[in-house]
């Protein structure tokens, strides 16, 4: 955590510890880079969502390439979905626009998952894939910074992960929206770094039978 800290949130713990993962029990999240937030011609397209591109595919790649599981998790609804009370309609199932954006593409050892809503752990089995494969560690990236990747990054801290947020490989509904939600995440639930430094802090294989807290 860097920069300025309110005096609520500079109540933090005594031992801090720093994050750093073992591929093995690590998953990356790549939130919603999917066409209809992505790609003109889209429900509800980011503005400048493209840019973040080049950063995911480094992340991906370096992390796949360590042994780190990758994990694509794209909003998908049903016409009528409650959601929709609230915002325009957008990434109906099956369609164009619920699909992850072709400059992305996935890799055959790659998952695939879907969400309902702005968690990608609400109502979906994603914690369950996650703890059968001894996942215990994430990193996560994507759109929307304020939305879906914040309310994806509570509810893992909730359910015991150990959490990292990729600064620069997220993107928010404004420059002051996403350093909010930075700066949110990183001082009460997860670790937020930019790609770069994330990368640099992968670990030796963890002990085997390690698993979360």
């Amino acid at each position: 955590m860097t920069g300025n800290v309110d005096s609520f949130s500079a109540h933090q713990s005594d031992t801090p510890q720093a994050f750093s993962w073992d591929p093995a029990s690590t998953a990356v999240l790549v939130v919603d880079m999917v066409n209809d937030f992505c790609t003109d011609g889209g429900a509800m397209v980011l503005p400048g969502s493209d840019v973040l591109y080049p950063r995911i595919t480094k992340l991906t790649d370096e992390a796949r390439d360590a042994g780190a599981h990758i994990v694509w998790i794209r909003d998908e609804h049903e016409p009528g979905d409650r959601e929709f009370r609230k915002r325009s309609v957008h990434c109906l199932r099956g369609t164009w626009g619920a699909q992850i954006v072709a400059e992305l593409p996935q890799h055959k050892s790659d998952s695939v998952r879907t969400k309902r809503t702005f968690s990608s752990f609400y109502g979906s089995d994603l914690d369950a894939w996650l703890v059968e494969r001894g996942i215990t560690h994430l990193i996560v990236c994507g759109v929307v910074t304020n939305i879906c990747v914040r309310s994806t990054v509570h509810d893992a801290f909730f359910r015991g992960f150990e959490v990292a947020v990729a600064t620069d490989a997220c993107a928010g509904t404004s420059e002051r929206e996403h350093e909010a939600a930075i700066y949110d995440m990183d001082t009460h639930f997860a670790h937020a770094d930019t790609v770069d430094a994330l990368l640099g802090t992968v670990t030796k294989p963890a002990a085997q039978g390690a698993g979360r807290g």
